[in-house]
């Protein structure tokens, strides 16, 4: 299979890795999962790690086709908007984004929200297809984290968003609105029948215990042998048994209520008041 060229940019504080891939043989490239900087305690915004992306293409001479995220996420603000803005490039997501937005927009209570996926340029479907250069990328709905997630398989490379973090890392939560560990289940087993020695890459890494260094990529066959939720002598009954147990004693995402509201948007900021600032609402004493 055809193999991009594949550089990682890792932004620290939210834990998230952003990928641009490219085809060696044409220079065009993808972004995916771009991450716009926000500090929660001022309320303010930044580019820098966008800004390193853009360097990154512009000193390869890429030219950016695609900003593609792999779900709405809870724990970082996206920086397709900038990204676009700056590069080009169609966005786009999984087309269940729009159960995500109704169930956001009673939750926040936006008024103005579109739930049909209009703020994306496109919505991909399970099985469809994208080119990057002459390098043919394919869609896998992947559901169980999210409704809405996706894993992008771009030559003999895949990219898995929340789905999985490294083998000695384990697997996602699945208790948000439309998740599920049954789902999750049967979405990491379509991921680990790709060829053994596909390359696969996570969307964060957190070390796991007894690892003193970041990683994010890793390989089919060593995900199925030994990831320590979900190696091939897994039963779908203890997975979800050992999954829904863990969800329980998580608590949310810090970034959670500022992400959710940016990222249904595709990471468009609310339309400024009256007083020319943006605002993110906090829910209180919700469910």
């Amino acid at each position: 299979m055809s193999r991009p060229d594949v550089k990682a940019f890792f932004d620290e504080a939210t834990f998230t890795v952003t990928y641009v891939v490219s085809d060696p043989a044409t220079s065009r490239a993808a972004i995916i999962d771009p991450v716009l900087d926000y500090d929660a305690a001022s309320g303010r915004t930044a580019t820098v790690s966008a800004d390193r992306v853009i360097a990154y293409v512009d000193d390869q001479g890429l030219g950016v086709d695609w900003i593609l995220e792999t779900h709405v996420h809870a724990d970082h603000l996206s920086g397709a908007p900038y990204l676009k803005e700056k590069l080009g490039g169609q966005t786009a997501i999984g087309q269940a984004v729009t159960a995500v937005q109704e169930t956001f927009k009673s939750i926040f209570n936006l008024d103005d929200l579109a739930t049909d996926g209009s703020q994306f340029d496109r919505l991909f479907s399970d099985g469809d297809t994208f080119p990057v250069g002459e390098i043919e990328g394919r869609v896998l709905a992947t559901p169980g984290h999210t409704p809405a997630c996706i894993t992008f398989v771009v030559g003999n490379s895949a990219y898995v968003g929340d789905t999985l973090f490294m083998p000695d890392f384990g697997t996602a939560r699945t208790d948000f609105p439309g998740g599920g560990a049954g789902r999750l289940y049967a979405s990491i087993r379509e991921i680990l029948s790709l060829p053994d020695d596909t390359r696969l890459f996570m969307c964060h890494d957190y070390k796991a215990p007894g690892r003193d260094v970041y990683a994010w990529e890793t390989t089919v066959a060593a995900q199925r042998g030994g990831n320590i939720h979900i190696n091939e002598n897994v039963s779908e009954h203890e997975f979800v048994e050992m999954r829904e147990g863990r969800d329980k004693q998580l608590g949310m995402p810090k970034l959670i209520l500022p992400a959710i509201q940016v990222n249904v948007r595709a990471g468009q900021l609310p339309e400024p008041e009256n007083n020319d600032v943006r605002y993110l609402k906090i829910p209180l004493d919700t469910v």
